[in-house]
């Protein structure tokens, strides 16, 4: 015998799907919640600059980011910048000088590499040397190594010199916030110019070009709330769709110190979370994880 549904029961269960399809989307948290601390046992050796994590080594990666000397006959023009590694739980492991001005690290899936987004990758204050994007070498047991190789020379589709671009493995592309602005420029690496342009709605959540973090912009793989931005002044995280639109604001602790040295540094967004380096917080700053969208 045949069983039919009756039309309630039947709106019944479609409205309970549709509520459970609802209650899996993610949300942005009012107030963000810390997940985990990387307190620096070692002073940075330029300016603290992001951080990225490794899922095969279960580790952190934190890269300091500063200018080359001039070079002379005694010395190259290379970056004093090191990248330190650290464990799941913020232990310190070692630290290495690669020799770049890291602006942006993360785990390339794709790869299997950590990389780094060097200074200076769009050419936009002249060509330099150790420009470009490069794989930082890992030793089995995930130390960080002083050696590494070339993934592409500089490319002027990353606009402003200072940027610090988040990576989509899915879509193998980069998304760069851009200086004294609303716009992020969306780069295929393989492609000389952008590819997109995204203005980021400024008025509804009111904030000013200069009350954000100026170069840094997070990917973060989110169906609908995909970019992410630090809001410097206000203490907040802003968390934006693909179009540009504001989607939440998620609050920061206000007695947290987000100038870290200057307006831009020390951010990065990596295992989930959003890091701010809190620089008052132990002797050389602590990085502070906050899980944003849940």
């Amino acid at each position: 015998m045949r069983a039919f549904l009756t039309q309630p029961l039947f709106i019944s269960i479609v409205a309970m799907a549709a509520f459970t399809s609802a209650s899996l989307q993610a949300e942005v948290l009012p107030v963000a919640e810390l997940i985990v601390k990387i307190p620096l046992i070692k002073k940075p050796t330029t300016r603290p600059m992001t951080v990225a994590y490794v899922p095969i080594h279960q580790n952190y990666y934190v890269a300091d980011g500063g200018l080359a000397p001039m070079g002379s006959e005694f010395e190259a023009p290379i970056s004093k910048s090191e990248i330190h590694a650290y464990s799941k739980d913020g232990k310190y492991i070692n630290s290495a000088k690669p020799g770049y001005d890291n602006r942006s690290i993360y785990f390339n899936p794709n790869t299997n590499n950590l990389e780094t987004v060097t200074y200076n990758i769009s050419s936009g204050a002249g060509f330099s040397p150790n420009t470009g994007i490069y794989s930082i070498d890992i030793s089995e047991t995930g130390e960080v190594l002083n050696t590494s190789g070339e993934v592409i020379q500089f490319n002027p589709a990353f606009g402003d010199a200072a940027t610090m671009p988040s990576y989509d493995a899915e879509n193998q592309r980069y998304f760069a916030k851009q200086e004294r602005s609303n716009q992020v420029f969306i780069i295929d690496p393989k492609n000389r110019e952008k590819v997109g342009e995204i203005n980021l709605d400024f008025k509804t959540p009111n904030v000013l070009h200069d009350d954000i973090s100026d170069h840094f912009i997070a990917y973060t793989g989110i169906k609908g709330n995909e970019l992410v931005l630090l809001d410097v002044d206000h203490k907040a995280v802003l968390v934006y769709d693909l179009t540009g639109k504001f989607v939440a604001k998620s609050e920061l602790p206000k007695d947290m110190k987000l100038r870290a040295q200057n307006h831009y540094n020390g951010t990065g967004y990596a295992n989930d979370l959003l890091f701010v380096y809190h620089e008052t917080e132990g002797e050389y700053g602590t990085y502070c994880g906050f899980k944003v969208v849940k």
